[in-house]
């Protein structure tokens, strides 16, 4: 008689432990479940840098780990290995997303693609312009292009929590107006924040992407064939001295597109996406949030490199993206995104207003005094903070529902 009890009790339990395995499944697959990760990584970094594990989390970062490359021995530290190694593979990821679009999607569009590069432009001039008019004649009047630069995977990681909120194209527009961005800002730094460019190591990544551009062209579809010249291209570019991160976009752009059949492109960007989601962004997000608060902090905003800073990210980007979108559609140069309207790119622009670590990396170049270094990285993550919270109550606010 007891059978039939204990037949129910376990498919009770078998249906249960399907149904969070199925919970599970949709969970992990969920496009906002890297962003919330990457912001609970934000606050545990935070909360480290603030107690007393701070020291031994800084020489965890600062430990050294050696890779042979060919002849070459490699030898970098866990932090350069983390925001030049592996946010080069990022950059790959996202590049690969942004030559699918150009190829055959949303920026296949020639005036669709036209309005990221032009948005960025403008988001780029005006917080700029911004900080410079505020601290013009002052010692921190170089930290210029500190509130230039958006944080691709912050902003990236903020649109998709939104999920249906918003247009896929627009999620498109966002990524490819941050790579804009940060290639403008790999520029402004190149040229005028770095004391020397080692022109034989450029000519070697310029060699090695001359021969990827030749694989593309003669069909070659094998992926070992550029990523392995895609390694050496990424350590000739990290030792020319401009930002290794570049060299995941270029690469990203010669691999092929092939057929919905044999799509080497495709079969990569499947495969880099969870790994990205779940283990490079939340790595990043540990590794460069660990800001330790001190005295002064507070005080400096009021300053003019922090009023320039807050301003230019907060203000600045949300106008000169929304502006200079504007301008673009209305002298016929663009089209808007599809299903998309004009408070979705005033609040593209606010997500844009997350500078992070490509504007700490030039507030740091930027600077020789330790307390204005200080300052300014304090100033970029509350007004990170800020632009990304105001931006994504504003996009959530407008309730729409897409597929």
């Amino acid at each position: 008689m007891q059978i039939f009890p204990i037949a129910l009790q376990f498919w009770y339990f078998s249906q249960m432990q399907k149904s969070n395995r199925n919970a599970f499944t949709n969970f992990f697959n969920s496009e906002k479940t890297g962003g919330i990760l990457l912001l609970f990584c934000v606050c545990f970094s935070l909360m480290i840098a603030n107690s007393g594990g701070k020291e031994a989390f800084q020489r965890l970062l600062d430990y050294t780990l050696g890779l042979q490359l060919g002849i070459a021995q490699i030898n970098y530290s866990v932090a350069v290995w983390i925001n030049d190694g592996l946010m080069a593979v990022f950059f790959l990821l996202v590049g690969l997303e942004i030559k699918r679009e150009l190829v055959a999607g949303e920026l296949s569009n020639a005036r669709k693609a036209s309005l990221p590069v032009l948005a960025a432009i403008g988001g780029m001039l005006l917080p700029a312009g911004i900080y410079w008019a505020i601290n013009q004649g002052n010692l921190t009047s170089g930290g210029w292009g500190i509130p230039m630069a958006t944080d691709i995977a912050f902003a990236l990681a903020i649109i998709a929590m939104l999920g249906k909120n918003v247009p896929p194209s627009l999620k498109i527009f966002l990524a490819a107006l941050a790579i804009v961005d940060d290639l403008g800002a790999i520029l402004v730094i190149a040229i005028f924040y770095t004391e020397q460019i080692h022109w034989q190591q450029l000519y070697l990544a310029g060699a090695i992407v001359a021969a990827l551009v030749t694989l593309n062209y003669f069909k070659i579809k094998s992926l070992w064939f550029y990523l392995i010249p895609g390694i050496f291209l990424w350590y000739f570019m990290h030792h020319s001295g401009i930002h290794a991160t570049i060299a995941g976009v270029i690469l990203a752009f010669t691999i092929p597109m092939g057929t919905k059949a044999i799509s080497p492109l495709e079969n990569l960007e499947h495969t880099l996406t969870k790994p990205v989601n779940f283990l490079i962004m939340p790595i990043f997000a540990l590794a460069n949030t660990n800001i330790t608060f001190e005295s002064g902090m507070v005080k400096g905003l009021a300053s003019p490199l922090g009023l320039g800073i807050i301003l230019g990210l907060f203000v600045g980007k949300a106008l000169g993206v929304s502006l200079f979108s504007y301008l673009a559609v209305k002298l016929k140069l663009a089209n808007l995104p599809s299903a998309a309207n004009w408070k979705h790119i005033i609040g593209v622009g606010m997500l844009a207003g997350i500078g992070f670590t490509m504007s700490i990396f030039i507030a740091m170049l930027s600077f020789s005094d330790h307390l204005h270094v200080v300052e300014a990285k304090f100033a970029i993550l509350c007004a990170s903070i800020l632009s990304g919270m105001v931006g994504f109550i504003f996009l959530k606010s407008l309730k729409s529902k897409y597929a």
